[in-house]
């Protein structure tokens, strides 16, 4: 099977800790943070804690929506920690990050799906870190432009949405989130004069045409930055891997990527949609 394939040793992370890490970590246990570098287990963590930077999860740490990719807890979210705006803020001003990158589960739940605590959120970081450059990575929102224009009225300086996959493996493995309303997601953030961003993964089955032809849906509504990097199976229930793609193929993904019309691509198999965020500024 597919998912049992050893993995390549491009795939293969040396992981050792440092005491930035150890800091990092202990920042983010004593504030009671959520990041997705540990729920969604990703690979890169041991080299951006160990530099003292962390992708922070905010609206807790399960979420409405059950995505056959991701590893993030699913269920019935508890309330919205009123806190939690002010600790992010704290935390990152603790690790003097020049440039801080925010998520969040879906928050179906909720009558505004979470917009106004993160709109709080962007707002107390800008006021304990008026230096610092904010990238936040948002849920789709249903589709609904005033909770969007929330986002974008609290002024971060990137906004990303992610389109996951092609648009034949959408619906295979989105629970609820729609390819056609992310499109249109990312061209609102787009026309709101923001700097807008995309991220994908590859391995899922997908053809190079059909990443192309995503490529051309984004440049279609103006997005600017993209990352695409490898999918990796986070358990035996998840989607599996159909392919491990090369080191070559990715360095193609870039080039062609580039050659469209992409500001910025970030193309590996290690890629994922905060890593190295801080140069997309």
């Amino acid at each position: 099977m597919a998912d049992r394939v050893r993995k390549p040793e491009w795939l293969k992370v040396q992981f050792g800790a440092n005491e930035r890490y150890t800091e990092t970590k202990r920042i983010v246990d004593v504030h009671c943070l959520h990041t997705i570098c540990s729920s969604g287990r990703c690979p890169n963590i041991g080299e951006c804690w160990g530099k003292g930077t962390a992708t922070f999860m905010i609206g807790g740490e399960i979420c409405t929506r059950s995505c056959k990719f991701c590893n993030t807890k699913t269920g019935r979210p508890l309330a919205l920690n009123a806190d939690e705006p002010t600790n992010v803020a704290k935390s990152i001003a603790l690790m003097k990050l020049k440039h801080a990158v925010i998520t969040s589960v879906d928050r179906d739940d909720l009558p505004d799906l979470g917009a106004g605590h993160w709109a709080r959120t962007i707002t107390e970081v800008k006021h304990i870190n008026p230096e610092t450059t904010i990238e936040v990575l948002i849920p789709d929102f249903q589709g609904r432009v005033e909770l969007i224009d929330c986002i974008i009225e609290a002024h971060p300086d990137i906004i990303s949405h992610n389109m996951e996959t092609v648009r034949r493996i959408s619906p295979l493995v989105r629970s609820a989130a729609n390819y056609d309303t992310s499109l249109q997601v990312i061209k609102h953030i787009a026309q709101s004069g923001t700097k807008s961003k995309s991220g994908i993964m590859v391995g899922l089955g997908e053809t190079i045409e059909e990443v192309e032809e995503l490529m051309d849906d984004l440049l279609a509504v103006n997005c600017e930055i993209l990352t695409i990097g490898q999918y990796l199976q986070p358990t035996h229930k998840h989607y599996p891997v159909s392919e491990y793609i090369t080191p070559q193929q990715f360095a193609a993904y870039k080039a062609t990527g580039l050659n469209k019309g992409f500001k910025i691509v970030e193309s590996a198999p290690l890629v994922r949609s905060s890593y190295h965020a801080e140069k997309h500024i």
